[in-house]
């Protein structure tokens, strides 16, 4: 407890519906909440995963609460461990307007890390705390836009040279779009997404993990898939949150660069958002210099630089960036690794890396 400002930190027990309620209803009501602050990510991620999720909570005297920070203990024999805010997150952080409430949880965090002898702490987001942390910005670049009024507003958001692209998969009849929450879509968007992340030589997530998510978010979660036919070519798995449509988890098969079954997935989207009374598209992260971050830019999203901070007792820091030099040999070869093989294996690896 901070003896000036009668401010006092706990765990909250996410397995008491009670606290997780409370703990949902502050995130929902601050500006800066996100879906990585609610108990249904930090439930998810540990259920499907198996690192454990923390969840700290700034409690006023008047019983309030005032601040939150979530946090997973990630672990991993190739990587290392560490706290991080949030994992498989694209943000988190501490999420409170009050400073005091704001330096407790960090200063609550540092102690788990030091209990627990966990080597670092990572926050995805929020503001810079105190002491000896760093700051890391450049990296990776946020997109943003409002969501237009209109399909033909929308078309004509999107820049000339990639609109000429998705005018032809508008106009392929072979190309169509559903939307749900159903075991088959869950297979499709899998196969689509396990396939274009070991094309990018990347470690695929468990399957558990876009079960457990969907699950815990409810309706405020959902799958659209592009199929050729009765092929999926493209799908994304999307969390909704305020009035934000934040497509998370998405990806196409090779075919979807000739199919521009992409161009057409996110398109639908926002149409699918805009029923759904959303007014801003957040088209995520990627890493700055990446061909995401420039599809993105090409697609009519302006690039915002994204801070991340860390911290180390012992200033040993976990490196888990595939643009790490010593990862790009393993990157190259992953690529090259047959699809069932790659998700056999893939899941082991990618639980550790958060």
């Amino acid at each position: 407890m901070s003896a000036a400002t009668g401010i006092m930190v706990t765990a909250l027990d996410l397995a008491d519906a009670e606290q997780g309620r409370a703990a949902d209803s502050f995130v929902m009501a601050q500006e800066a909440g996100t879906p990585f602050h609610r108990p249904a990510w930090l439930q998810g991620v540990e259920r499907s995963t198996g690192n454990r999720a923390h969840l700290f909570a700034a409690v006023a005297p008047s019983g309030q609460i005032v601040g939150l920070l979530p946090l997973h203990h990630v672990k991993s024999m190739l990587f290392g461990q560490a706290l991080v805010s949030s994992g498989f997150a694209v943000d988190g952080g501490v999420l409170a307007h009050d400073p005091a409430a704001a330096a407790a949880l960090v200063r609550a965090a540092e102690g788990l890390a030091r209990d627990k002898a966990i080597g670092s702490i990572e926050l995805r987001g929020g503001a810079m705390p105190g002491g000896d942390w760093q700051r890391h910005e450049g990296t990776h670049l946020g997109f943003t836009r409002p969501i237009a009024a209109g399909d033909e507003a929308e078309l004509l958001a999107v820049p000339r040279k990639h609109r000429a692209e998705l005018r032809k998969a508008l106009a392929n009849p072979a190309l169509r779009v559903e939307v749900g929450r159903s075991n088959k879509l869950l297979r499709d968007h899998y196969r689509v997404y396990s396939e274009s992340v070991r094309n990018l030589g990347t470690p695929v997530f468990p399957a558990r993990l876009f079960r457990e998510v969907l699950a815990q978010f409810g309706d405020d979660a959902d799958i659209l898939a592009v199929y050729e036919g009765e092929r999926p070519v493209s799908a994304v798995l999307t969390l909704y949150h305020a009035s934000r449509v934040m497509p998370f988890w998405g990806g196409g098969i090779a075919d979807a660069r000739r199919l521009r079954s992409n161009e057409l997935m996110y398109y639908r989207l926002m149409g699918h958002g805009r029923e759904r009374g959303m007014h801003v598209f957040d088209f995520g992260r990627s890493k700055t210099g990446s061909g995401q971050a420039a599809w993105k830019k090409s697609f009519g999203f302006d690039p915002v630089p994204l801070s991340y901070h860390s911290w180390s007792a012992t200033g040993e820091r976990r490196d888990i960036s595939p643009t790490s030099p010593q990862y790009q040999r393993r990157v190259e070869l992953w690529k090259k690794l047959p699809l069932p093989v790659a998700n056999l294996i893939g899941p082991l690896i990618a639980r550790g890396l958060g």
